[in-house]
């Protein structure tokens, strides 16, 4: 994961120059095919894992789950790990751009395989993020929001 301020999203696809948004991802020619146009994670859900890490006893004094390990395209800072469970099947709003939670995002062993980091599945159970489809494209910017699409 690369931090940037703003980042196109295209509609049908995703962000401009993702993997996943050209074909490359890990996961992309799984059948049936699944939208990962964007994935979706808590900062509250990547602190809450670490603490479990911690009481695990799995880490090395360090939070062994730095956002960038995710593999998630937008950290949401503000909510819970359960608040944005909640959108799977919902429309919304993420800053300009319109979308629709397709399911949760579960966590799986690639992580921990890439990094040397065990227990990636059993620290994000419940909160490894959400997969969005992409309705309407536009400019993310750092900070956006998630709104319902009424609002």
């Amino acid at each position: 994961m690369i931090a940037a301020s703003q980042l196109q999203v295209e509609a049908g696809s995703g962000i401009v120059g993702d993997r996943y948004a050209l074909g490359l991802g890990a996961y992309s020619a799984t059948e049936p095919d699944k939208p990962r146009h964007l994935t979706l994670i808590t900062q509250d859900g990547i602190n809450t894992a670490n603490a479990w890490q911690l009481a695990a006893g799995l880490d090395a004094g360090l939070d062994p789950f730095p956002a960038e390990l995710t593999r998630r395209n937008v950290v949401m800072e503000g909510m819970t790990a359960s608040e944005l469970n909640r959108w799977v099947g919902r429309r919304f709003r993420l800053g300009a751009l319109l979308c629709e939670g397709v399911e949760l995002a579960t966590p799986c062993e690639r992580p921990s395989a890439l990094s040397g980091i065990d227990g990636f599945p059993e620290a994000f159970d419940g909160r490894g993020g959400l997969r969005v489809r992409v309705l309407e494209g536009g400019t993310l910017h750092r900070g956006d929001r998630l709104l319902d699409e009424a609002a």
